[in-house]
């Protein structure tokens, strides 16, 4: 899109002017119209350049926050009877993200040009994913566009308040283990070279972990190179696997049953599906599509798995609380509420419920974590300080008890 400076008049026949970006010149003059000013003159400026030129590997991603302040606002503008139209290009001018900002300026342009919010919102998938999508879709077709963007706000906050826990939550284990890895490599490239100086000048017969000790520190100071293109290596290939679809599946069940935080992760995941599927059902998406979406959702290629394995059975004939059952994802007590939640029609709020209870305990293992992996943390610290203790501080006693000897 192009950039148009343009200068209008009010209604209350005030002077207007400022910046629009898009298509033409008339996409132009259908913005100012929505906005109520009568252009006067638009001028396409030659030297501003593309949104896309503006746009580069350096530009900040659109976070969560970003999508759950234009939610709540265009929840707010939808509410007040604000038209679409006028609502985005508002909240495209006054986006403090370049990437929102440039993506809903593209959207008015479409919206221009005839077609549905959620069908523009889906052209930008990297920002708005297709739950998004799906339930500004439903909210649309069912006239309830503002009830669409109030449960996607909470379901963001949500969401963003989660990763703020685990953030916080494994901020001072990976502090210590960070600590831990500067002082092993200050060790074996400055102090422990020292000793084996000393210990050489003695021309004695040294102790197996002192010898392992000076051979590590050898490896360090002369075959850097090997750990810097063995480590290099291993990202890359460690990335690499990730990256495919096997590797993706492989991992992602692996960290669900990593000792102490697998349990966290896996039943932050369910919380998370029951909350998204507890909102497609509400919104009105059917239930295989809301099942489909969902298993995107959980963002665990073999949760994602499970979830489809749900559908396809669901789509043979079988009830909800049945194929939760056969999933094993779920406790006996969470199943229940499933099936109560079936029987009474209410699917979606005992959903809700059940994405509650998870969300409570997801908060307490988050918070007791650093208590669980102190522990781990000090016997790593012990051991380090052992080793150290056997591999210089021995050797160092012989040697004094042998000059006293003499």
């Amino acid at each position: 899109m192009a950039r148009f400076h343009y200068t209008g008049r009010t209604p209350n026949g005030e002077s207007a002017s400022g910046v629009i970006e898009a298509a033409d010149a008339q996409a132009v003059a259908r913005q100012l119209s929505g906005r109520s000013i009568t252009p006067v003159a638009i001028k396409l400026e030659q030297d501003a350049g593309t949104s896309v030129d503006k746009i580069n590997w350096l530009t900040r991603k659109t976070t969560l926050p970003d999508l759950v302040i234009f939610c709540r606002q265009m929840y707010s503008l939808t509410k007040a009877g604000i038209p679409i139209m006028r609502a985005v290009t508002g909240l495209a001018d006054s986006s403090s993200s370049l990437r929102l900002k440039m993506a809903l300026s593209d959207v008015v342009s479409q919206l221009e040009r005839g077609r549905t919010l959620s069908s523009a919102l889906s052209q930008h998938k990297t920002i708005f994913n297709q739950l998004f999508v799906s339930v500004i879709h439903v909210g649309e077709n069912t006239g309830q566009l503002d009830s669409a963007f109030l449960q996607l706000s909470e379901y963001l906050e949500r969401e963003q308040e989660t990763r703020k826990q685990i953030k916080a939550a494994t901020r001072y284990p990976l502090f210590v283990i960070v600590a831990i890895a500067i002082a092993l490599v200050i060790m074996n490239i400055f102090v422990i070279p020292q000793f084996a100086a000393m210990f050489s000048r003695f021309n004695a017969e040294l102790p197996v972990m002192t010898r392992f000790l000076i051979g590590m520190s050898d490896f360090f100071v002369h075959k850097w190179y090997v750990l810097v293109i063995a480590t290099v290596a291993i990202v890359w290939g460690s990335i690499h696997y990730v990256n495919t679809e096997k590797g993706r599946y492989n991992w992602d069940k692996a960290k669900i049953k990593l000792p102490i935080i697998g349990s966290i992760l896996e039943r932050s995941i369910l919380g998370r599906f029951s909350r998204s599927f507890a909102m497609m059902l509400k919104a009105g998406v059917p239930l295989t599509a809301s099942l489909t979406l969902v298993s995107d959702a959980v963002n665990n290629s073999f949760m994602g798995s499970r979830i489809l394995i749900m559908r396809q059975n669901i789509e043979r004939g079988e009830n909800l609380s049945r194929v939760a059952q056969t999933s094993e994802l779920f406790t006996p007590m969470v199943l229940q509420m499933i099936s109560v939640g079936e029987e009474t029609g209410q699917v979606d709020e005992l959903l809700s419920e059940v994405a509650s209870f998870y969300e409570r305990e997801v908060d307490y293992d988050l918070k007791s974590l650093t208590s669980k992996i102190e522990p781990i943390l000090i016997a790593i610290v012990a051991a380090m300080v052992l080793v150290l203790a056997l591999g210089i501080f021995t050797p160092m006693w012989d040697l004094m008890g042998a000059i006293q000897g003499r």
